[in-house]
């Protein structure tokens, strides 16, 4: 028997995956539950596991390519015998539907559904796929089919070229000639535009053309553009709050050979700041407010090559200050080398972004999807401060700006919040390494 091996679904919001590499090659013995393929989804690198024991018999999407979720990527063979079937199978463009069903043959390593928060779907192979054989495909494109609209009408309802041409609205016995599908895969260009007179008889100057390399975006580029287009339907407002920092960087000096970073401080501040302003830690949902059971507080990282991901301090109200800096610690490592897990990326429920490192006075952040509040974070630097007597001094102060989401917090929520973080930090910041 042959089974389809389709790429999986590693995340909630993953609609398409890269292939980071093979670990067999066609030929190769495959074990149940062996690791045959590394997957980029859009926040991590994935080992993929069989179901199956067998053969790899095809790769039809070769390391460095992506494909959407649900889509064929390879063809496992139960016996030796079967890899040459499955060859010749998509050599003819007719696929792998040898099998009665198409059943998954990847299965990802990933937590146990049980893990899984409920705000993050469980780590599975879509079965509402459409499967589309490898040249009708390919002819889709070239003549601007949407696959999304045709019913397959090969063996399980696969979609084949036939499909494809029929759409067109070319028959389907007529092959494609080079000329038909240039012409199909050039747009129509509109004619040209005459620029505009200056009014002297003379046409305007026309706008210089955009020069140099156009890179594409990678996945998790992709990523946080769909994240951040979404963010534009949520109505927010921001508040802005001038902390003095003297105690916290005293402390800071006391604890840092430790192991403890700045960022841990202010997570664990935060954090201990959102049990008394816990409509602060909600979202929005259709049904009214989201109140969360837990403290996450996820914590803006920029990613080497372009975009950013947000590893999750889990319950940091709850975790000392020493323990949650070496949990910070392995969650920036394993961000970098891309191999966190779901759970510790998409569970946050408030984050911060902290810029101050940059010498970045002020800005205001964007608030992620599926939370109420983001807090952007300033350098800490000395100011010329009056004091209730009179008195000018020098203090250390730093500027946040809160970004929140107007259907679930209002403007005294917001500054009810940061008054009370600016009270623990400037008053009683010893009081975060209990």
């Amino acid at each position: 028997m042959i089974h389809e091996v389709f790429m999986p679904a590693l995340s909630s919001t993953m609609t398409e995956g890269k292939i980071v590499s093979w670990t067999k090659s066609p030929g190769d013995p495959v074990e149940k539950g062996e690791t045959v393929v590394v997957i980029e989804s859009d926040k991590a690198d994935m080992d993929v596991e069989s179901f199956y024991a067998g053969f790899l018999a095809v790769v039809t999407t070769p390391a460095g390519e992506s494909a959407p979720v649900g889509a064929t990527i390879g063809l496992i063979a139960e016996t030796e015998a079967e890899i040459a079937e499955a060859q010749a199978k998509v050599q003819s463009g007719g696929g792998a539907a040898a099998a009665p069903a198409p059943e998954p043959a990847l299965a990802a390593s990933a937590p146990a559904a049980s893990a899984v928060p409920p705000s993050v779907a469980p780590v599975a192979v879509r079965r509402d796929r459409t499967i589309v054989s490898p040249r009708a495909r390919k002819l889709a494109k070239q003549l601007k089919v949407d696959l999304a609209t045709l019913q397959g009408s090969g063996p399980h309802g696969r979609i084949v070229a036939a499909d494809v041409e029929t759409a067109a609205g070319r028959p389907a016995s007529a092959p494609a000639s080079p000329a038909a599908l240039a012409s199909a895969s050039t747009p129509t260009l509109a004619p040209p535009v005459v620029a505009p007179s200056n009014g002297q008889g003379s046409p305007a100057p026309a706008l210089p053309t955009l020069s140099g390399d156009l890179v594409p975006f990678n996945t998790l580029q992709q990523a946080v553009v769909r994240n951040m287009v979404a963010s534009l339907q949520v109505p927010t407002f921001h508040v802005g709050y001038t902390i003095t920092t003297d105690g916290l960087d005293h402390l800071y000096k006391q604890v840092k050979s430790k192991g403890v970073t700045m960022t841990a401080l202010l997570a664990k501040a935060i954090a201990v700041t959102l049990r008394q302003h816990p409509l602060l830690n909600a979202c929005y949902a259709e049904q009214g407010i989201q109140h969360r059971s837990s403290i996450n507080v996820a914590v803006a990282v920029a990613m080497p090559g372009g975009g950013l991901i947000t590893p999750v301090l889990q319950n940091a109200d709850q975790i000392d200050l020493y323990s949650l800096s070496r949990t910070w610690k392995g969650l920036v490592e394993r961000s970098r080398a891309k191999q966190l897990q779901p759970e510790e990326y998409s569970t946050g429920t408030f984050t911060m972004s902290n810029l101050g490192m940059y010498g970045v006075n002020t800005f205001d952040a964007i608030l992620p999807p599926g939370q109420g509040s983001i807090l952007a974070i300033g350098a800490s630097q000395p100011q010329l401060v009056a004091a209730a007597d009179g008195l000018f001094g020098v203090k250390r102060q730093m500027q946040v700006n809160l970004t929140c989401d107007h259907r679930v917090i209002y403007g005294a929520d917001a500054a009810a919040f940061l008054k009370d973080l600016s009270m623990l930090i400037e008053t009683n910041p010893q009081s975060l390494t209990l």
